[in-house]
């Protein structure tokens, strides 16, 4: 009897162990790593994944367009675009989706996630409402999310999405400097300029002819002010979304080449020495370029005539002349070049 005993203890206890260590470790759990455009978080520096709590909250709310225009944005946390969200590769991340002050049904559309969806109908939430899912990040790279309610080009158009970056296990290449830059359009009852509230066109987003393509929610959002700053000699890194509804984005730096693109949002094959790069709809890029030359360099749309829309912006560098590289009798404007 006491054998038989002990034996059950002895089976029991190694029943325990192997369990024990058969059990993934337990990840740890943090706030996701989040800003609002250009900012983007510091790289993350742990070594295994976590789970992560990425909070959302939806509004409706007018907000300039541009100079003397102002229009009824969609948000998340009261940006558009809404946050740039930092993730490792293999974590698990929750969303938490807050519809309680918003006025319409709202979801998210990840495309990060893997499964259907993207998980914008587990994340279906009504106006007074609250919805939470959790997702495991699979694939590294940089990835759009958007709202998918319907009718889903509205609820882009109007101003819901923004960026995930998912960093491989060994994170990527240290740089000096990175941006956050999202362009999107805008389909106006109103011509572009008009002063006063601008209000949604159905119709000109269906015939695919915007009134403002712009950065960062705004037609002059990356100018004065705004502009981007470096220094010479630092190396600068660009996550670039094109949210569309529609168009296709030829980006291009004036008085750069870009030393690394990331083609498409993904890490895995970079190319070297690019001009400029096509970003689809619904898609990223991430551009890394050394700033080797003083002054001010235009961010544009290379479908140029969208420079007058609002797709311009300008990275501002200050430091020493470099007379082996660029040297002129005239001062270099930011109004020049192509």
């Amino acid at each position: 009897m006491k054998i038989a005993l002990a034996l059950v203890v002895f089976l029991s206890l190694a029943a325990l162990s192997a369990c024990n260590r058969s059990s993934p470790a337990k990840e740890t759990s943090e706030p996701a790593s989040i800003t609002f455009a250009p900012a983007v978080p510091a790289p993350i520096t742990r070594t295994k994944p976590a789970h992560v709590v990425v909070d959302l909250s939806l509004s409706e709310e007018e907000r300039p367009l541009a100079d003397g225009v102002t229009y009824e944005f969609w948000s998340y946390n009261g940006h558009t675009p809404g946050p740039f969200i930092r993730l490792r590769v293999g974590d698990t991340f929750e969303v938490r989706l807050d519809n309680s002050k918003g006025k319409l049904t709202h979801t998210v559309d990840f495309h990060a996630v893997t499964g259907p969806g993207g998980g914008a109908g587990a994340l279906m939430t009504n106006p007074g409402e609250k919805s939470s899912a959790t997702f495991r990040a699979l694939n590294p790279g940089l990835f759009i999310y958007h709202c998918a309610a319907p009718p889903i080009p509205a609820h882009i158009a109007n101003g819901l999405y923004g960026l995930v970056l998912v960093e491989p296990e060994k994170g990527l290449p240290k740089v000096d400097r990175e941006y956050y830059i999202m362009q999107s359009e805008f389909y106006t009852e109103q011509e572009i300029g008009t002063s006063g509230v601008a209000t949604f066109s159905s119709t000109k987003g269906y015939l695919e002819k915007p009134e403002y393509v712009v950065f960062n929610g705004h037609a002059q959002a990356l100018t004065g002010k705004g502009s981007l700053k470096a220094k010479v000699g630092e190396t600068v890194r660009l996550y670039v979304g094109n949210i569309g509804p529609n168009l296709v984005s030829s980006f291009h730096v004036i008085g750069e080449i870009f030393d690394t693109v990331y083609n498409e949002g993904s890490l895995a094959s970079p190319q070297s020495g690019v001009q400029t790069t096509l970003i689809p709809s619904g898609g990223a890029a991430i551009v890394d370029f050394k700033v080797q030359v003083p002054g001010d360099y235009v961010l544009v749309d290379h479908s140029i005539f969208r420079i007058d829309r609002g797709a311009v912006g300008i990275l501002s560098a200050t430091g020493d002349e470099a007379p082996s590289v660029f040297h002129s009798e005239k001062l270099a404007s930011a109004g020049s070049g192509h």
